[in-house]
């Protein structure tokens, strides 16, 4: 249409310049004589007063269907925010509405190859409009990138975007395909949207709501590619677990933040603030500091300046070691380190608190709160056809099925997978109970544990409220929040409980992969070994089709033996780590490590792949 509309103007352009020049050397003549080329003008002169009509660009997704289902939050970023996505009708279309929560980095998946099938190979070019805007009603710039998860190995590539003028207010964001950055069929490749830069805040505007419209995939011709917005997303490898990654952590409930700690420095470098009264009143036993970050090396720590100890860091290794994920992007640091270096009484710990690395880093949030436990469900129960959504403080659920009901046992807990409107906790209520109408996991009757989307309350928090006798629990379950909440389902299983660990000690070279019920692994060098004591465990990065995985000791002395595999205890598992403790080990080979014998391997129920391995210890 664009080429069609140029050639009308070019043909108008040339018979108004040749009508001028015939005018310039005609003589005088009279209406008759000059009656055609005046009306041939005129003709002319009335088409260049029409408006144009506005060109309407052929789109692959407009969201006007109302599906945003390709679409997904990515938030396994250090600075990620908890953004709300939803459609709304914005500016006389439906738009893709992506509500800043935590005042971080909002990062928005959307699953090119769901969308486009095998077309997926085509895109040479990526267009989408943004526009960003503020409550206050003024206009700030802001900025980010384009990330495309491209090839079988999902390489990481970017493009800027901005929307820099209240005049480009929206903007036409491009990604363009380089060579050798090409998108591959089934193999996961994903973009996502990011708005890293926010003039909003620092003029006094807040953080930007931003919305996306009118994204178009084009092939190396300029042809829009059609897309099936009817598709779910399907999270590639890397993607599933884009929470907050817990690897060697707890989670931190209850939680106090130090509002206001967000600084950068370089190596071997303090910075850091003043603790309020509600951060120092938190710092109590069993509580845990735990800080948001990124830095060059992957380490960090904190120092307290001011301490009656004297000026002293704590996790950096030499006093304690913080307790780091394997993303290197959040760290943990418990009272009782602190307390070992600094004392028990936290009043002499000095007025402040700064963080330092080795190497260039950046800190997004600093907050302390209770240590929980991060779960991995063993054998679990599907509660099937669990999904329902109420307002707040409205109960909603079903009548438990025999086998969930047989499923709750000492040492299980029920996992709900859920979200609420405005992030907060869920908990579940037992209506029928013969200790009457009770709810569990409120926090006045026990605390779920909740993160990444999921809350978990165990069998022991019910049975302390309604005895261990679950034929007096009552028929139904219900779900409940103190915000609208939706519960997508709801299990039952093992409380498998993954350990905080640090001082981590390398198995080298430890990368393989077989087939169902396959062993392989390598000789353990005297440094696994060596670390393989009391309250050490062994974490294993992998990924596996049912997602299991557990070890196998083959030279052992007490014979051949799998550890972690459901029959030999079971391994805390979840798709992407499992660990197995000494303890577990020590059940079945003895305490003596010598006896272990000389390989250590991994096995799984179905094709398995191992990453690297690690021994770490826990927190006791």
């Amino acid at each position: 249409m664009k080429s069609k509309k140029l050639l009308a103007c070019l043909l108008a352009g040339v018979m108004v310049l040749s009508m001028a020049a015939c005018g310039e050397k005609a003589p005088t003549t009279t209406d008759d004589s000059v009656e055609p080329s005046t009306q041939e003008s005129s003709s002319v002169v009335e088409e260049s007063k029409t408006p144009e009509t506005p060109v309407v660009e052929e789109v692959s997704v407009d969201f006007e269907d109302g599906s945003m289902s390709f679409v997904a939050l990515y938030t396994q970023p250090a600075n990620a925010d908890n953004s709300e996505l939803a459609l709304v009708d914005y500016n006389g279309s439906k738009q893709l509405q992506v509500k800043n929560i935590d005042g971080k980095v909002p990062f928005v998946a959307i699953d090119v190859t769901s969308l486009l099938g095998a077309d997926v190979a085509k895109i040479a070019q990526i267009e989408m409009s943004i526009t960003t805007e503020y409550a206050t009603g003024n206009f700030s710039s802001s900025s980010g990138k384009i990330y495309s998860w491209v090839g079988t190995d999902l390489v990481e590539v970017k493009d800027d975007w901005s929307v820099y003028l209240k005049t480009k207010n929206p903007n036409k964001a491009v990604s363009k395909v380089a060579a050798g950055e090409e998108f591959v069929a089934d193999a996961g490749n994903i973009i996502i949207v990011a708005m890293d830069t926010d003039n909003g805040v620092a003029e006094g505007n807040g953080n930007a709501t931003m919305y996306i419209d009118n994204i178009r995939f084009l092939d190396a011709s300029g042809n829009v590619l059609k897309a099936d917005t009817s598709v779910a997303f399907a999270a590639p490898k890397g993607f599933e677990n884009s929470g907050k990654d817990y690897s060697n952590l707890c989670v931190v409930t209850g939680a106090t933040n130090f509002e206001g700690f967000a600084c950068s420095e370089g190596a071997w470098v303090q910075n850091g603030f003043e603790m309020t009264p509600e951060f120092l009143a938190a710092l109590v036993p069993g509580s845990v500091i735990e800080i948001e970050y990124s830095s060059e090396d992957g380490n960090m720590w904190v120092v307290f300046p001011d301490s009656a100890a004297g000026w002293m860091r704590v996790g950096d290794g030499n006093n304690g070691k913080a307790y780091l994920n394997n993303s290197k992007n959040v760290a943990q640091i418990t009272y009782e380190q602190c307390a070992a270096f600094l004392g028990e009484d936290t009043s002499t710990w000095g007025a402040r608190l700064q963080c330092e690395g080795s190497s260039a880093w950046e800190v997004f949030s600093v907050k302390v709160g209770s240590k929980a436990p991060v779960y991995a469900l063993g054998n679990p129960v599907d509660f099937a056809g669990f999904a329902c959504k109420e307002g707040a403080w409205v109960q909603n659920g079903f009548e438990m099925t025999p086998e969930f009901l047989a499923a709750l046992v000492p040492g299980s807990v029920i996992e709900l997978s859920y979200s609420t409107e405005d992030g907060s906790d869920l908990w579940v209520v037992f209506p029928d109970s013969a200790a009457g109408w009770m709810r569990v996991g409120d926090g006045n009757n026990g605390k779920s544990v909740c993160y990444n989307g999921k809350a978990y309350i165990t069998y022991e928090q019910c049975a302390a409220m309604m005895g261990e006798d679950t034929s007096t629990w009552g028929a139904r379950l219900q779900a409940e929040g103190s915000a609208a909440w939706e519960v997508y389902s709801v299990r039952v299983g093992q409380a498998n409980e993954f350990k905080m660990n640090n001082n981590q000690v390398d198995f080298a070279g430890f990368a393989c992969k077989e087939g169902a019920w396959v062993q392989n692994g390598f000789e353990m060098t005297p440094e696994v070994l060596a670390a393989l004591v009391p309250g050490s465990v062994i974490n294993l990065q992998y990924t596996s089709e049912d997602g299991k995985l557990w070890v196998v000791f083959p030279d052992s002395a007490a014979g051949w033996m799998r550890v972690g595999d459901g029959n030999n205890g079971t391994a805390a598992y979840d798709g992407n780590l499992c660990q197995i403790p000494y303890e577990l080990c020590v059940q079945f080979l003895g305490e003596d490590t010598s006896t272990w014998g000389a390989r250590l391997q991994a096995e799984g129920s179905s094709n398995w792949e191992v990453f690297s391995v690690t021994v770490g210890q826990s927190a006791q």
